[in-house]
């Protein structure tokens, strides 16, 4: 099993001392990041609990606008060498090519080695809407993203674009051992619930995505190198695996979202799918993932910067709290992270406290003080 799920799930971590990277970015990042602090500053104190430092980093396009780099040196020696996990707010990346600018996110994730970008979708048991327990784990460092695009001239004087995608048996086979290491792990963890907060209670199940219909090379090695991870690993035995089309789980996730329990999917689908699932509870704002590899985790909600309320206290902070719960419990700190997702999802359930994306009146630091009340 990899060393991060050792770690994400051990009942008490080696050490009490946390050091935390704060990456607010861009727009709204400025007022999520602080919210997600100050839910960790609130949590209760006990002898094994975690005592945090936090360290203020700089990165983002308004950071590249001011002094021509998006993703400092100082901020990456600073992660390595002082941190044990960071969060990352938001970035303002442009639609359209801006010399010498590549996202700070992307660029993170290359060199922290974060190769799965785990997101969790999942309902509150009994706020009436329907129930789904979803985690998507989509691989991080591939697929289009690799960024290696170019534009020719063809014969008629006429531009034509073209991207490379990689897809490679060692990337693939690292997001396959994570999807079904994770679903052995939520099926041990569901098993401590309550009947009555069970959302999922088939079988563990991981549904690989793909389209090697018409990408028969590149998501047929995704497909193929996936699935012989279950194959040829008899610990695997008691997890369920299906396959779907990408434009086929798309309809069928909106349509049927219990039917899916841990889904695996390469960069450009997963983060299609995902952002998609969002709308199945509601708000991107709700919406937490880690970007997580062998030695280092950030958590980061799935929301964009959202410059149309930056500094308005309108940004749902929820997603961000969730995403510090994440790194908490990829940290070894399970029991801390659970405090923080049943303090969020009482105010959720409880609904008086909500920001203008759920219908609500509330500003970002009230449903962030519901939250710290909570716990």
């Amino acid at each position: 099993m990899a060393s991060f799920l050792r770690r994400g799930f051990a009942t008490a971590a080696q050490s009490n001392k946390v050091t935390i990277g704060l990456i607010p970015a861009d727009g709204i990042g400025r007022e999520v990041i602080p919210a997600a602090r100050q839910v960790l500053e609130s949590l209760p104190k006990t002898e094994s609990s975690p005592r945090f430092d936090f360290i203020h980093l700089d990165a983002g396009f308004e950071h590249f606008q001011k002094h021509g780099v998006a993703l400092p040196e100082e901020t990456l020696a600073r992660l390595r060498g002082e941190c044990q996990g960071a969060l990352f707010g938001a970035v303002s990346s442009p639609s359209h090519k801006v010399a010498g600018y590549s996202s700070p996110i992307v660029a993170l994730r290359k060199h922290l080695d974060l190769y799965a970008n785990v997101r969790p979708v999942a309902s509150v048991a009994g706020d009436g809407q329907k129930q789904l327990d979803m985690l998507i784990i989509r691989e991080n460092t591939e697929c289009l993203y690799i960024k290696q695009e170019r534009i020719e001239t063809d014969a008629n004087g006429l531009k034509v674009a073209y991207a490379d995608r990689k897809i490679s048996e060692f990337a693939s086979r690292r997001a396959g051992q994570m999807a079904f290491n994770m679903a052995l792990m939520r099926d041990k963890l569901r098993s401590n619930l309550p009947a009555s907060e069970r959302l999922w209670h088939g079988k563990p199940k991981v549904t690989i995505i793909h389209k090697s219909n018409v990408l028969s090379v590149t998501d047929g090695l995704w497909r193929e190198t996936v699935r012989s991870v279950k194959e040829n690993n008899p610990a695997f035995d008691g997890v369920d695996m299906d396959e779907q089309l990408v434009d086929s789980m798309v309809y069928r996730m909106f349509r049927e979202p219990e039917a899916f329990d841990v889904v695996v999917a390469p960069n450009l689908y997963g983060d299609i799918i995902s952002d998609g699932a969002a709308a199945l509870v509601g708000s991107l704002g709700l919406v937490p993932s880690a970007n997580v590899g062998d030695h280092f985790v950030v958590g980061e909600p799935v929301h964009g910067s959202a410059p149309d309320i930056a500094g308005q206290q309108k940004a749902n902070p929820v997603a961000a709290i969730r995403s510090a719960g994440l790194l908490l419990e990829h940290m070894g700190y399970a029991s801390e992270a659970a405090r923080i997702y049943q303090a969020v999802d009482g105010v959720l359930r409880e609904g008086q406290i909500k920001t203008p994306d759920l219908g609500g009146k509330s500003t970002t630091q009230e449903v962030t003080d519901a939250i710290c009340k909570r716990l």
